[in-house]
């Protein structure tokens, strides 16, 4: 059932024992056989029913509505994909399965190769350590406290060997000594996750190399047919998620997500990451639609992100994310994204946009979208309970935004732009051919322009046309208050002089009679102190027209003819008022 609109989804195969246990990176939809018809390769992860975890993992096949291959995985696999390793015909695709460390290849269904990552350094001292023991110098309990003192004090990780000493009780030690002491020790990493590059085209049957992401923080790509380690790349922390896109041979992009909650990107030619996208919480799952990264958090957003880690929208969901994946209908020349959420419901989003919402009868914890029998656009699901659900994308389904979304119309509308004159042609030749010259007398006009200013400038503060003024240590600032015709004149002196009382001064207000009348127009000023302010008040009343004047207040000294201190204030206007 939809909840925004007719579903898009024709719910075509429901099978709720099929007793699927998986996830998204370990399902995949490829032409197994080379006639044209899509089967499900799921790497099941097993049930923990019998008390062991991952029991019963195995490689399932499924065409159609059918189990038709079943086969034993040796590890709990945590990656599965199918690629062309070769250009032999038939063109049929092999499936590479990583499970710990090791990356298994199937073709035609049947075991082909076996590749294993290369072993990490052990620690000299945790080396020497054993080989005492195993001469007999010292006994297990010695050997526990001495891993312990390596454990806390070297930079590189115990061995596998050692972490499962340390955990063992008194008892159980020399037993576990006595069976390992002879064996060399070596610690290996596991693969977390895995992908797919093009090596030299584009092309949908083209050769692929394994691109592998490593518990010990490390990018491996490998050659499809030798199995070597092409490149190798480091990340800052342990990647879990992976998205790749380009050719190995030509420009590519790994895009990872990590365990220290940020995306890095890496390119060709580099071996640490190019970009580093931050995220609000650690990544549940990443797809890439065409340039726009999408990322799903555990705080119930999803995220989009430009390809050099610019942040471009963000979306709030109603319930935690369990599974994603691309949709890529290429007939349409669509691409969005499929959000599996918590509260069993299935979300379509192209960017920001919510194109559609179906409920599912259980939360979907695993799902992949493409070709499915013969039909291009399938989504098939996996659910908690082991269900098993495929879905159809209707021929004559809408995958248009809703009204409203996106940008606005007058965006698309082409401006009129008139074409090019032989005048508009004669001014650039211009512009190019004397460049230099008209930057000179740009700047030249420039430098006056400033010049004139900064004289200006000098000026003003010369003759203090202003409320404020300032001279040596004395400085004088008026206020006017009031609507009019009644105006409250407030004179505020300060002396700044560190040490140096002033004595002897006095304010006086020059003003047209004709216009105002003020009370009183001289004010003796005390004794000023350093440091302190002084406010006077005066009155002014507007007798004449309602004309605007300026009001001049002096700070004038006994014995000195020239003012000290020269304020101008413009006065309003009592009608304006």
């Amino acid at each position: 059932m939809s909840e925004s609109g007719p579903s898009p989804w024709l719910e075509a195969h429901s099978d709720p024992v099929a007793g699927l246990n998986t996830l998204s990176s370990c399902m995949d939809l490829s032409d197994l056989s080379g006639d044209g018809e899509n089967c499900l390769v799921v790497a099941d992860l097993g049930s923990s029913s019998s008390g062991s975890l991952g029991s019963g993992m195995k490689l399932k096949v499924f065409r159609g509505t059918s189990l038709v291959s079943e086969s034993s995985l040796l590890d709990l696999p945590s990656g599965l994909v199918a690629f062309f390793m070769d250009l032999n015909e038939p063109r049929v695709p092999a499936l590479a399965v990583a499970s710990g460390p090791c990356v298994y290849i199937y073709k035609n269904l049947r075991p082909y190769f076996k590749f294993t990552l290369p072993g990490l350094e052990v620690d000299p001292l945790e080396q020497e350590v054993w080989q005492q023991v195993r001469s007999g110098q010292i006994d297990p309990l010695a050997l526990k406290d001495l891993l312990e003192g390596i454990r806390s004090k070297s930079e590189l990780p115990l061995s596998q060997r050692s972490l499962r000493f340390l955990s063992l009780e008194p008892e159980n030690m020399d037993e576990f000594v006595t069976l390992h002491q002879g064996q060399p020790i070596r610690r290996q990493t596991v693969i977390t996750c895995m992908g797919t590059l093009k090596k030299s085209t584009a092309d949908e049957d083209g050769v692929s190399c394994l691109v592998i992401g490593t518990e010990s923080s490390e990018v491996y790509v490998l050659d499809p047919e030798a199995f070597i380690i092409l490149t190798k790349m480091c990340v800052p922390a342990p990647p879990v998620v992976m998205e790749v896109s380009g050719q190995f041979d030509v420009e590519f992009r790994i895009t990872v997500a990590c365990r220290d909650g940020a995306v890095y990107v890496l390119r060709r030619d580099y071996d640490k990451p190019k970009y580093c996208m931050e995220l609000s919480s650690h990544c549940v799952s990443l797809v890439r639609v065409g340039k726009t990264v999408v990322v799903g958090c555990s705080d119930q957003t999803l995220q989009g992100f430009s390809q050099k880690g610019k942040r471009l929208w963000s979306v709030a969901l109603p319930a935690p994310i369990t599974a994603m994946a691309p949709m890529r209908v290429a007939s349409r020349g669509f691409g969005g994204v499929l959000v599996a959420l918590a509260s069993c419901e299935l979300r379509l989003y192209q960017d920001q946009w919510l194109l559609n919402s179906q409920r599912t009868p259980e939360p979907v914890t695993a799902l992949t979208f493409g070709r499915y029998g013969r039909e291009d656009g399938a989504v098939v699901m996996a659910t908690r309970g082991g269900a098993m659900l495929v879905h159809i994308l209707r021929r004559t389904a809408s995958l248009r935004r809703p009204e409203g979304g996106g940008p606005p119309g007058a965006q698309s509308v082409r401006l009129n732009v008139p074409k090019k004159s032989q005048l508009f042609v004669d001014q650039t030749l211009r512009e190019r051919e004397q460049g230099p010259l008209m930057h000179r007398a740009f700047l030249a006009d420039l430098i006056r322009t400033r010049l004139r200013a900064a004289r200006a400038f000098s000026r003003a503060l010369e003759a203090s046309a202003g409320p404020s003024s300032e001279q040596g240590p004395l400085k004088l600032h008026a206020t006017v208050q009031g609507l009019g015709p009644h105006f409250k004149l407030t004179l505020y002196v300060v002396n700044a002089a560190a040490l140096r009382p002033v004595a002897g001064l006095s304010v006086c207000v020059l003003y047209d009679p004709a216009l105002y009348a003020v009370a009183p127009p001289l004010l003796r000023l005390p004794l000023l102190a350093p440091g302190l302010t002084y406010a006077l008040q005066t009155g002014v009343t507007c007798t004449g027209p309602a004309l605007c004047d300026v009001i001049k207040v002096c700070v004038l000294q006994e014995g000195r003819g020239a003012p000290l201190l020269t304020a101008h204030i413009n006065m309003p206007l009592p009608e304006a008022l």
